[in-house]
């Protein structure tokens, strides 16, 4: 019997018991499926965080506390508190007389509840310097941003969010309004234009206080947890770098550069981490669904081995009639390849449909979200679906060659 005549009878076997057939094939169709999924699912998350790195343009810096090496983000990217960043380091920056250095801002966050009269909202309010707007290339669509001297001046401003506006005033104009933030008074000095998504951060759903009041009055610290710094051309970022690195040296006593306990990264260099971070992550988590693979595999060589044991008669008739050896283990292999086969289309089109539907509802949720799916991974579905039927269904056709024809035609 050649392969064709097998394909032909295994798809009349298949047709026969049909339920028996889907359920065979269940482990294999949820395994590439999820494989499917994660990998598409993970490339869309990877594009989202990219997309917004880049958005930020190539000519920003990025300081963060902790000391890291060229492979791998510092521990405060990993959510990791390291209070070795200060403000002055920031103003030291922003002030060293760098032609190249154009604009700086540094960070701190909370998360709390904002207060407008008998209007509450849960937002996040982030202590920045008065340059942001010039850093994020952001604007102001009504009032003004705080000053440097209202940074310096523990001013209790505050410049809202449009998402925020929103829901505090309903339409209202808040300038000059006043809201509370953990229990302290702000006056609300400007409302942002809409900015949308970044990241998995909404821009809208943010307030903006003067970076020195946040610390003091709102958070009880005295470090920053991050800056960015504006380069007036990415040519020049390589250089603005080394000299940023050299200032903070300097403001922290540092000789040796291995006792560095800050680090300063490009955009590019960022973009570069974040890809190696997120390829492992895609990578491991389709490694553990992939175990759902060798559960079907597994399961697969039961169900043969079943229909060995069903089919003992068939297999005794064949070879009574001069079937050889080699021509059972053919027909099995063909028999579970197909099945794994069939299985794995299946679930490379349900894994499509699973991670489209995703990436829709992400983008209309305001994500920059793409829907990728890859040629080699679907490849790759059809190629492992087919060698788990091969390697599984080995067991069961070597059985069944090894079938005496006289005691198989015995069977009942």
């Amino acid at each position: 019997m050649n392969l064709l005549e097998n394909i032909h009878s295994v798809w009349h076997v298949l047709g026969r018991n049909k339920i028996r057939s889907f359920l065979t094939m269940l482990g294999i169709i949820i395994g590439i499926m999820a494989v499917i999924v994660i990998m598409s699912v993970g490339a869309g998350a990877q594009s989202l965080i990219l997309n917004q790195v880049k958005s930020l343009g190539s000519n920003l810096v990025g300081v963060l506390p902790g000391k890291s090496d060229e492979k791998g983000p510092p521990a405060s990217a990993m959510g990791i508190v390291v209070t070795s960043l200060k403000y002055d380091d920031i103003k030291a920056l922003v002030n060293s007389g760098d032609p190249h250095i154009v604009a700086g801002t540094a960070y701190v966050r909370g998360i709390d509840t904002v207060v407008y009269g008998e209007q509450k909202t849960d937002t996040n309010f982030f202590g920045v310097s008065a340059q942001l707007p010039d850093v994020e290339d952001a604007r102001v669509a009504s009032g003004r941003f705080f000053t440097e001297d209202e940074e310096r001046g523990l001013a209790r401003v505050a410049v809202l969010g449009s998402q925020v506006a929103k829901d505090l005033f309903e339409g209202s104009d808040p300038i000059g309004k006043e809201i509370k933030i953990k229990k302290t008074t702000f006056t609300i000095i400007g409302v942002m234009v809409e900015r949308g998504v970044s990241g998995f951060q909404n821009q809208d759903n943010q307030i903006y206080v003067p970076i020195i009041t946040a610390q003091k009055l709102l958070l009880g610290i005295d470090y920053v947890s991050y800056a960015r710094l504006k380069v007036d051309d990415a040519a020049y970022v390589n250089e603005a770098m080394d000299y940023m690195t050299m200032i903070l040296r300097e403001q922290h006593n540092i000789n040796n550069p291995s006792d560095d306990d800050f680090s300063v990264r490009s955009m590019a260099q960022g973009v570069e981490a974040i890809t190696t971070i997120t390829n492992a992550l895609k990578f491991f988590l389709a490694a553990v669904a992939s175990i759902a693979l060798i559960v079907g595999g597994i399961g697969i060589m039961n169900i043969m081995l079943a229909a060995v044991q069903e089919r003992t008669r068939e297999i005794g008739l064949r070879k009574a009639v001069g079937a050889k050896h080699h021509h059972i283990i053919e027909q099995f292999l063909v028999e579970t390849a197909m099945i794994t086969f069939t299985g794995g289309i299946i679930g490379i089109i349900l894994g499509i449909i699973i991670s489209f539907i995703v990436a829709k509802v992400a983008q209309g949720l305001g994500y920059n979200w793409d829907f990728v799916i890859s040629l080699g991974s679907i490849i790759l579905g059809c190629v492992v679906s087919i060698g788990i039927g091969l390697v599984f269904g080995l067991i069961p056709a070597r059985r069944a060659a090894k079938l005496d024809p006289i005691e198989a035609l015995r069977y009942e």
